[in-house]
């Protein structure tokens, strides 16, 4: 099921905070921290699904964090005034034959773990996609059903190591981030944007699986 409805309006929205603002004022550890805080600007909305993806940038002195929602969000209290941005993205950004693109995200298989019996378990273990063959074979998978191919000469990949999380004393753990960088083709335009809504991948309450576009000439 999509995070977002693929049907429905897209908003991309970008949040600009100081790194000192960042740590000293938000108390801000890790991707999470973010996820939590960016709830801030869908209020009113407990139990509600979320239907927002991010992205978390390091620039220089500050964060760059980027949304991309089906709702409006507002500025949320702890934004400056200056740094808070909203746009739709128009249907028809979606209908350039060529983009380029970075991808944030979290590339995993699952192992197979069995009983003590020797019985399969209905859930594996999963764990991170390192060799630059395997992460290569698992974007094309993912671009496969998300309606574009990747120009293999142009796409690097690009380790951002691990990303620890809190979510609270008892939960915590690690993800191991990778950012794809290239140019691709679309095969299927209706496709990308319900993939671009939807997302790539796993974590994406952690800032990863938001495909970023912009189109080539």
């Amino acid at each position: 099921m999509s995070i977002l409805t693929t049907t429905a309006t897209l908003h991309l929205t970008q949040i600009l905070v100081s790194y000192e603002d960042a740590v000293r004022l938000l108390h801000i550890r890790d991707t999470y921290d973010w996820h939590q805080r960016v709830w801030q600007a869908f209020g009113g909305r407990a139990g509600q699904e979320r239907d927002f993806l991010i992205r978390v940038d390091r620039k220089e002195d500050a964060y760059r964090v980027i949304i991309l929602s089906s709702s409006i969000p507002a500025k949320p209290d702890w934004c400056p005034t200056d740094c808070f941005g909203t746009k739709i993205i128009p249907d028809d950004f979606f209908a350039h034959p060529r983009y380029r693109f970075s991808l944030l995200a979290n590339p995993t298989k699952k192992l197979r773990v069995d009983n003590a019996d020797g019985s399969r378990k209905k859930n594996g273990r999963r764990v991170p996609l390192v060799k630059r063959e395997d992460l290569i074979a698992w974007l094309e998978r993912k671009a496969t059903a998300g309606g574009f191919t990747i120009n293999l000469d142009s796409l690097r990949t690009i380790p951002r190591g691990r990303e620890y999380f809190h979510k609270d004393r008892a939960a915590h753990g690690t993800h191991t981030a990778v950012e794809f960088q290239g140019e691709l083709t679309v095969s299927d335009p209706a496709q990308l944007r319900a993939t671009v809504a939807d997302g790539i991948g796993s974590a994406k309450a952690f800032g990863f699986g938001l495909l970023v576009l912009a189109p080539l000439s």
